[in-house]
């Protein structure tokens, strides 16, 4: 008798634990088709060494599954418990859970953009890229200035600083090379990095593309000619590295002994004042043929551009008559 009841509750008991793993079954396949009614985006970013467990945990408090164990039982299902990659996600929370379980073991993570504006100084870029907050800054050193190209670049959340930029160096030192190798032939600039110190100074000089190779050929002829080039913006860098001044030159400025005062020194500065765009560093390289010393604004967003210094003491005083009127 007893020994039929201990047969009889081992059947009770098996029986039941095949419903409840039928009824488990069914519970995680339908897991796997879970979602959330929000079309909100979230971005999960999983860290090198986080386990199942940690994932599961991190997906449940982004809102991405109702229940942790939502998540952990729908990747055993899949067999992707051990795939999941590390990296940083963009998820639709109305995504269902096999999606987002198949994006992370696949590794198809989210890449962020960063725009880095021609004419930036290093200390403007890495600004940028603080901003971001999704670098590791760990042992980063500041590039040189002027040996980054300014473009768009893409990076993943966690990525090392160091790499972005030597990204950004080599871009520059590719389009360099091209161009160097294309250059004008009788131009008083004997090396890239000269190259680069003249073609940052353009940069800084005219927003306007059709200018620059005009903007150019004046600080050629002035070189040549061993005339200073008495730029504004070599000043501005003497007294702020690569920070904007937030006023305006004054004449004790334009005095000020500092080895970028190109209004005291002859010559170039000693580094790059910003990272200049290719177009600049082509202007250089391949200056107008025309024989202009002088430039100064002209009110339109452009510049008047002179030959003799008489003309030029004309376009200045047409720039400070238009500077007048707009303070009335």
């Amino acid at each position: 008798m007893i020994r039929n009841r201990f047969f009889s509750a081992l059947l009770i008991s098996g029986a039941l634990l095949l419903v409840i793993a039928a009824v488990s079954l069914g519970v995680a396949r339908q897991t796997l088709r879970l979602q959330n009614a929000s079309p909100e985006i979230e971005y999960l970013f999983i860290e090198p060494g986080d386990g199942l467990r940690k994932v599961a945990l991190k997906a449940r408090n982004q809102g991405l599954v109702r229940h942790a164990w939502h998540f952990m039982v729908a990747a055993k299902i899949l067999g992707r418990e051990t795939e999941l990659q590390a990296g940083e996600y963009e998820i639709a929370t109305s995504s269902n859970l096999g999606y987002i379980i198949r994006k992370i073991a696949t590794g198809d993570v989210h890449y962020r953009k960063l725009v880095v504006p021609e004419g930036f100084s290093v200390v403007q870029v890495e600004a940028l890229m603080t901003e971001t907050q999704a670098l590791n800054w760990s042992e980063y050193q500041s590039p040189f200035e002027g040996s980054i190209l300014p473009e768009t670049y893409f990076f993943s959340r966690g990525e090392l600083a160091a790499a972005l930029v030597k990204r950004m160096q080599e871009n520059m030192s590719r389009e360099l090379d091209g161009l160097w190798q294309g250059r004008a032939k009788d131009l008083p600039i004997s090396s890239k990095k000269q190259a680069l110190i003249l073609a940052s100074i353009v940069e800084k000089e005219t927003g306007v593309e059709s200018e620059r190779p005009l903007v150019a050929a004046v600080f050629i002829n002035r070189l040549k000619k061993g005339m200073r080039l008495q730029s504004d913006p070599t000043v501005v860098y003497g007294i702020t590295y690569g920070e904007p001044l937030g006023r305006s030159l004054t004449a004790a400025d334009l005095k000020a002994v500092t080895a970028y005062n190109t209004y005291r020194s002859s010559g170039l500065p000693p580094t790059a004042i910003a990272n200049p765009g290719r177009q600049s560093i082509a202007a250089v390289l391949s200056p107008a043929k025309v024989d202009y010393l002088y430039f100064v604004a002209d009110g339109s967003g452009g510049h008047a551009f002179a030959r003799t210094l008489r003309d030029h003491n004309r376009n200045v005083a047409r720039w400070r008559k238009f500077q007048a009127a707009q303070k009335r």
